[in-house]
């Protein structure tokens, strides 16, 4: 599949503008500053006036941590989703929610793809989390257990994590992503808990609401380092439990 740039409507280029403005200045106090950071960094290629063209985020990666946006239909299975993480590729949609949409959606857009999950790829440390990330699920494809777990840490971490920095603020691509979710963070709705690999690879989400439950880290090469304690937490879990039982 790929981008086709002159397919983007003008109402698709409004909706681009406005997501991207309101949650750029929404984000100015409540968002990680390694995220802010990333968003300047890569404003060349990612900002409010055009619709990124994966070609040129594609380039502007090339010299740097060396990500890859790979474009698919929408959710893919998960198997495919840690091969694309092991080889530096990011999969993320080409479509674009519609204005009556701007607050809610089912399924991911590129806005949440490419707004949410991508500044951060161009940090060094979350970029080798990401990757590592990758490797360790294609290690257990196959393996319906360990998939759970690792789904987990994904939706922990990089899908609605937390960092504390002065105060408690958001990284996580689900919630940089949402205006909504953003705002009851910063007003301390939810049970947020010190971070803990093998207790939150134990705890079940849930995809279709408003999260009850986050992870605060106190740096990235916490979030990296954890992965060590990760792969024990799914060698023991193999031996102790069933998919039913978690």
């Amino acid at each position: 599949m790929k981008q086709i740039m002159n397919a983007y409507t003008a109402e698709d280029r409004e909706v681009w503008n406005i997501l991207f403005e309101r949650q750029i200045d929404n984000l100015q106090k409540k968002g990680s500053q390694a995220y802010l950071d990333a968003l300047q960094e890569m404003k060349e290629v990612l900002n409010p006036d055009e619709i990124p063209d994966f070609t040129k985020v594609n380039a502007w990666f090339k010299s740097r941590t060396g990500w890859e946006i790979k474009v698919v239909p929408g959710l893919i299975p998960v198997e495919d989703f840690f091969t694309l993480l092991a080889n530096k590729q990011f999969c993320s949609s080409t479509w674009l929610r519609n204005k009556s949409q701007l607050d809610y959606l089912e399924e991911p857009d590129m806005f949440h793809d490419i707004f949410g999950h991508v500044p951060l790829l161009c940090n060094p440390i979350f970029s080798d989390f990401m990757h590592e990330f990758g490797k360790l699920g294609v290690e257990h494809i196959g393996d319906e257990i360990a998939t759970v777990q690792l789904q987990r840490l994904y939706w922990y971490t990089i899908e609605f994590g937390l960092i504390q920095e002065e105060k408690i603020k958001s990284y996580g691509a689900g919630i940089m992503s949402s205006f909504g979710e953003t705002n009851l963070i910063d007003k301390g709705v939810g049970n947020f808990m010190p971070f803990d690999i093998e207790k939150l690879m134990n705890l079940p989400f849930q995809n279709d609401a408003i999260q009850e439950n986050y992870f605060v880290i106190d740096s990235f090469e916490e979030l990296f380092d954890s992965l060590k304690i990760a792969k024990k937490v799914l060698k023991n879990i193999k031996t102790t439990k069933t998919v039913d039982e978690l």
